[in-house]
């Protein structure tokens, strides 16, 4: 894996991916909306593609040439309904497969890995968009790695523990995340996945 696209690359833990993706010498194509958006760090570093995830062709112009993708995609405080995660994941599924690309590692809440009845009732409608995000994935064909994060903590990295099909912990650092969310485009065991992420707990003596 040499060049990777970013998409959700400016929020919180999106900065994070793509910081450590550029740390380990990886070509990266951002999609970004607005110029305002993009931290300065990142404009002399970054192939930056100005464009929407909700609008097919920008997709497609975005991961033209690249090996992988990794999907960030949030509402950051918002918690209304929304299809735009769900399409915007239909269009990145149809781009890679017209691309002939097959890994992608895409980033959801581990809300998904509870009954609904334990996911507070004002996370339902975005958990229902997670879950189309989800249905969506595992329907892809791809080689896709599902990241499920509980709380996302802005602390530094300690270390992480991924377990499969359920949520290892209740709290992960954005840092940290940010890692497995590029590093697990090279590992085989993660591909078709469900991913739990947490903070790795210290082994005692």
């Amino acid at each position: 894996m040499q060049r990777i696209a970013i998409i959700g690359g400016t929020g919180m833990t999106g900065q994070c991916a793509v910081d450590y993706a550029l740390e380990k010498g990886l070509t990266v194509r951002l999609l970004y909306r607005t110029e305002a958006t993009v931290p300065e760090r990142f404009k002399s570093k970054v192939q930056l593609v100005q464009g929407d995830v909700t609008n097919y062709e920008d997709v497609k112009r975005l991961i033209e040439g690249v090996d992988g993708v990794s999907v960030i995609l949030g509402t950051r405080n918002k918690l209304e309904a929304t299809t735009e995660l769900s399409q915007g994941t239909e269009n990145l599924i149809k781009a890679m497969k017209e691309a002939k690309l097959s890994k992608f590692s895409i980033v959801m809440s581990s809300f998904l890995l509870r009954s609904l009845n334990e996911v507070p009732a004002v996370f339902h409608r975005l958990n229902e968009e997670h879950q189309r995000m989800l249905d969506l994935t595992k329907a892809s064909g791809l080689e896709y790695i599902a990241i499920l994060p509980p709380h996302i903590a802005d602390e530094p990295a300690s270390g992480y523990t991924v377990t499969h099909d359920e949520a290892p912990g209740r709290l992960v650092s954005k840092f940290d995340l940010g890692k497995f969310i590029i590093e697990s485009l090279d590992q085989p065991e993660h591909y078709g996945k469900v991913c739990g992420i947490a903070k790795a707990v210290p082994k005692t003596a």
